[in-house]
């Protein structure tokens, strides 16, 4: 047992007893003893609200314990895995929790966001602390009632026993009068080797509800009265409307209401998650969502250029500009990189480049929104709705307290539900109609509206001495809208000249968080060019970097307290794969293997990864992932996410691409925008854990970026072909 004090959060707790026949509701702020708030910011550049998180507790006269989960639920199943904490933290039976998606509740909760695989980490002792509190209230009340002291009172699965006198009583009966006392100073929190629920593998609390087709989703959504909305916006970036010939829709079959809306009117307040929004659009209202999407065809609607138009031509251009421009300035520049590439006995030299990608949720956008003089309900998927909240009032005009955000699960997230701007349409149609409405983008809409994931170019460049020894590394890289290049990252603090530069090419085309961002493509180059230097080093690949790692522990450069990573955690990764892939033995026969190695959102992830390639493409047979995320929650959850991170890394980098004709996207489906196929899924993926006892850490998005780098490795040694632009086997045009 670990004694931990609670005076910093009492304020936060909240009591009742509010159950009818008695219960406990007690309200909890989870983060109340959060550590390390500058380490969470920096995690992924986002503003603090990225990180908090709240929850909320009820114990019923029964036993039945209802835990609130408050955090948007993307997916990533922290709508089981954070009460799986609470509840082993309480002492209770996981049979007997009922799970909950909480509303947005600024009142009680705080900050709910789900993004940046921050929420297990930052939810961590906060979670324990609420469970650990509820149990000691719950022994005190039992000490109280049979007259005995706290300390001799034990608990398990629910139920509170006092050994020498024999007595016993579920919580469920000392519930009530739990609620009526103090909450404590200080309480007691298990021991890691004590947990009975953390580390077991628990099914997806909604996983009946999804397979039966229960109604979860935005999509499912239905209310009486209630009318179905859809939009035209712009074909392309940079373009505004001009005219719209609205009247002549208006009178086919079903359709109520066609109007222009000017999403964020004048003085309107917009938050970070409104961002790249398109302004101005039209919206077509009706009573099915058949109806609407004929009259949008129908549509004569005129729009003009606010200048040029960009097309993907003018973005590979500009950012070849920028990896060709030096800085005065570099993000990071230790030792002398000029000199050191002039007395190296061999130099390394190469460029990267990444194509926009779309976020393609199965679930496109869509909200509910019912707006009256009153009050503004809204219901639907959204990562960042308090952030809804705050624009709402300011775009409404109507105070918070009015406004009422309940949050359903939604079919992906992947960073495109961060931007809640289909939100805000929805509210907005719903003011001008006086009624309920849902919403719906169809898919044509979600892929050509934005948000995406940027286009990017990077170019590495390594200094070798006669012995094969790293001593000079040059990182130049750009993005559209983002300047791509993490300077603090591996391998900075392990190569004795190093200088990190980044730019950033601002662009009319809409972009935001797409899985692991930079991360996602910046990973894979990396790790790329590492075997390549690796190579012309004459070392294994991965002796290579574990030499790095042993001068970064060793004999630092500069300051440690600057790089953003563990280098023994990060080595240690690296040692588990190159273990359970019998890395020295080799690939099967007439397999080829590439590794990969990357450190993000807090984790540590390596990758051996083997394959063939058959009929130009290539086959995975099979993929060896070590990850060192802390202490995982859910072993069943844990090795999901980590093999959807590796399918969906992979099949992004083989296969999809975004480009754009006169600012125009120019996939707007399927047909034209090419996803991986089940068939092309790893054969096999074998996942290991560091048990190590550390605090958890992210793990939504670490394991997508390295296997990127790990795939073309490979498929270096398959084809002798060095790949340096994605997707390695779809079709990328560069246009004018």
């Amino acid at each position: 047992m670990t004694l931990v004090k609670t005076s910093i959060g009492r304020r936060s707790f909240i009591k009742s007893s509010a159950l009818a026949g008695g219960g406990m509701v007690l309200g909890f702020s989870w983060l109340a003893s959060c550590k390390d708030q500058a380490a969470m910011e920096a995690a992924l550049a986002m503003p603090d609200e990225w990180f908090e998180i709240n929850g909320f507790l009820k114990i019923g006269d029964n036993g039945l314990v209802t835990i609130m989960s408050p955090n948007p639920e993307i997916g990533q199943n922290v709508k089981t895995a954070m009460p799986m904490i609470v509840a082993d933290e309480l002492d209770t039976a996981w049979k007997d929790v009922i799970v909950e998606q909480a509303p947005l509740n600024t009142d009680i909760f705080t900050r709910q966001l789900a993004g940046g695989s921050q929420s297990i980490r930052q939810g961590w002792e906060g979670l324990r602390l609420a469970g650990a509190t509820a149990r000691q209230m719950l022994r005190e009340a039992a000490a109280q009632a049979w007259g005995v002291a706290a300390a001799e009172i034990t608990t398990s699965a629910g139920m509170l026993h006092h050994e020498a006198s024999g007595k016993s009583a579920g919580y469920g009966e000392m519930a009530s009068a739990a609620a009526a006392l103090e909450v404590p100073e200080e309480v007691e929190m298990k021991d890691p080797k004590d947990f009975s629920i953390i580390g077991t593998d628990q099914k997806n609390v909604d996983g009946k509800k999804i397979v039966t087709g229960q109604p979860l989703f935005g999509l499912d959504v239905n209310r009486d009265g209630m009318l179905i909305a859809m939009i035209v916006h712009p074909p392309a970036f940079g373009m505004k409307l001009k005219s719209a010939d609205t009247e002549s829709v208006k009178s086919m079959p079903g359709i109520r209401d066609a109007f222009p809306i000017v999403v964020y009117p004048e003085g309107a307040e917009r938050q970070w998650s409104d961002g790249g929004a398109i302004p101005e659009m039209v919206a077509i209202v009706g009573e099915s969502t058949w109806q609407c999407m004929q009259a949008k065809k129908a549509l004569q609607a005129e729009w003009e250029a606010d200048g040029d138009l960009e097309s993907t031509a003018y973005h590979e251009e500009a950012l070849n500009k920028m990896l060709d421009t030096a800085q005065d300035a570099p993000a990071r520049n230790d030792g002398n990189v000029e000199q050191a590439f002039a007395r190296a006995a061999k130099v390394v030299e190469s460029t990267y480049s990444a194509p926009y990608l779309a976020h393609n949720t199965m679930e496109p956008m869509n909200f509910f929104a019912h707006v009256t003089p009153e009050k503004a309900e809204l219901l639907g998927p959204i990562q960042t709705p308090e952030f809804l909240e705050n624009t709402l009032a300011s775009v409404l005009q109507m105070p918070k307290e009015k406004i009422d955000i309940m949050m359903t699960r939604m079919g992906g997230g992947f960073g495109r539900r961060l931007y809640g701007t289909f939100a805000v349409e929805a509210a907005m149609i719903s003011q001008k109609m006086q009624a309920p409405v849902k919403l719906v983008y169809t898919r044509e809409d979600d892929m050509s509206q934005g948000t995406y994931r940027p286009s990017y170019k990077i170019r590495y460049k390594a200094g070798l001495d006669a012995d094969g020894n790293l001593i000079a590394w040059h990182v130049r890289g750009a993005g559209t809208n983002d300047d791509l290049v993490f300077e603090n990252r591996f391998p900075a603090g392990a190569v004795d000249n190093y200088r990190a530069e980044k730019h950033a090419l601002p662009t009319d085309v809409t972009t935001g968080a797409w899985r692991a961002p930079r991360s996602n493509f910046i990973a894979g180059a990396e790790q790329a060019f590492m075997d390549e230097v690796a190579e012309a080093a004459g070392k294994d690949p991965i002796e290579f970097r574990l030499a790095l790692f042993d001068r970064a522990i060793s004999y630092p450069v500069g300051d440690p307290e600057k790089n953003d990573y563990d280098p023994e955690r990060y080595a240690g990764v690296l040692k588990l794969v190159r273990e359970k892939s019998n890395w020295e033995a080799g690939p099967p026969s007439g397999q080829s293997r590439g590794v990969a190695a990357y450190f993000c959102h807090n984790s540590y992830v390596a990758q051996v990864l083997d394959l063939t390639v058959e009929a130009n493409a290539p086959k995975v047979h099979k993929v060896y992932c070590a990850v060192d995320c802390g202490i995982v929650i859910n072993p069943l959850s844990a090795k999901n996410q980590v093999e959807g991170g590796i399918v969906d890394g992979i099949g992004h980098a083989t296969y999809s691409a975004l480009t754009f004709r006169d600012g125009r996207p120019e996939q707007t489906n399927f047909d034209k925008y090419r996803l991986i196929r089940n068939s092309e899924a790893p054969k096999s993926i074998e996942t290991y854990f560091v048990d190590n006892g550390i605090d958890p850490t992210g793990l939504g998005e670490p394991s997508l970026p390295p296997v990127q780098g790990a795939l073309a490795n490979a498929l270096y040694r398959a084809t002798g072909n060095r790949y340096y632009e994605q997707p390695f086997f779809g079709e990328r045009r560069i246009i004018g």
